[in-house]
């Protein structure tokens, strides 16, 4: 009995998420953007790079896929938003006494989040490949230089693919996890382009290699991206699925955190 009410409760919980998120027409309006962003920029990144001559080492699959790095932060602030709204009205405390189980609530929103960010980072990855692969060849990437299949064999291109809409979910999840911690959006929004952004910027201003190495290994971004790549795979600093696994990592404990938090303290 315990068990059929828990799934009826996290039905419920499920339920009420998936209301909030999609009557707020800012958040639709933010997912639209994150297709429009990473197809548009993948766009003008694949319309504007050259490969006059074989073995000018672009990488194609990552040309196309510019986007994400923007789409990225739209997704952290949808995420950033399902949790820092409702603090910031006081609506927390209306949701906590309808569903009393605060782990719950917190499943329930990374549920809905991943669902809806899976959907979107779908059509943005599939679109910002599909204008690559129209764009790229009248700009060099051709056979002739060393591009007979432009992004790779038919499991690299499902690596590429499916890898980047995982990646953009564990953002998503990394940024719900640490608001759900902070309680503030904007400090949330703040820690999650910390995260994302000065890692890389650590990078290049460490001088010594072993560390830039490591460092590459252990940042959300430049190690979760890894997934796009189609060229020297055997390069990189960490391979590509266990790059996502770092991002899941960080995803994981940021939920972790946050929910721990979320029970041992008031609303």
């Amino acid at each position: 009995m315990a068990a059929v009410d828990t799934n009826a409760g996290f039905r419920r919980a499920l339920s009420a998420e998936w209301t909030k998120l999609r009557t707020d027409t800012g958040n639709l309006w933010m997912l639209l953007g994150t297709v429009l962003l990473t197809v548009g920029i993948g766009a003008g990144v694949a319309g504007t790079t050259k490969c006059p001559s074989v073995g000018c080492g672009q990488d194609a699959g990552k040309l196309s896929l510019t986007g994400v790095m923007a789409g990225q932060v739209v997704v952290a602030i949808v995420a950033v938003l399902m949790v820092g709204n409702e603090y910031s009205t006081g609506m927390i405390r209306t949701t906590f006494i309808a569903m009393p189980r605060r782990t719950e609530v917190l499943a329930a929103k990374a549920a809905v989040l991943s669902a809806v960010t899976a959907a979107a980072g779908l059509l943005s990855v599939l679109g910002a490949i599909l204008v690559g692969k129209l764009v790229l060849p009248g700009n060099g990437f051709t056979a002739r230089n060393g591009y007979a299949a432009l992004l790779g064999d038919g499991g690299t291109l499902l690596r590429v693919v499916v890898g980047s809409v995982l990646y953009l979910v564990l953002v998503a999840l990394l940024g719900l996890g640490i608001v759900t911690a902070v309680r503030s959006s904007a400090g949330a929004i703040g820690i999650v382009l910390a995260l994302l952004f000065v890692f890389p910027i650590l990078i290049h201003v460490v001088s010594n290699p072993t560390w830039q190495r490591h460092l590459n290994q252990i940042a959300p971004m430049s190690a979760g991206l890894g997934v796009q790549t189609t060229l020297d795979v055997a390069k990189l600093p960490i391979g590509p699925w266990q790059g996502l696994g770092v991002v899941a990592l960080w995803a994981v404990a940021a939920l972790v955190i946050g929910g721990t938090l979320l029970r041992t303290r008031d609303a």
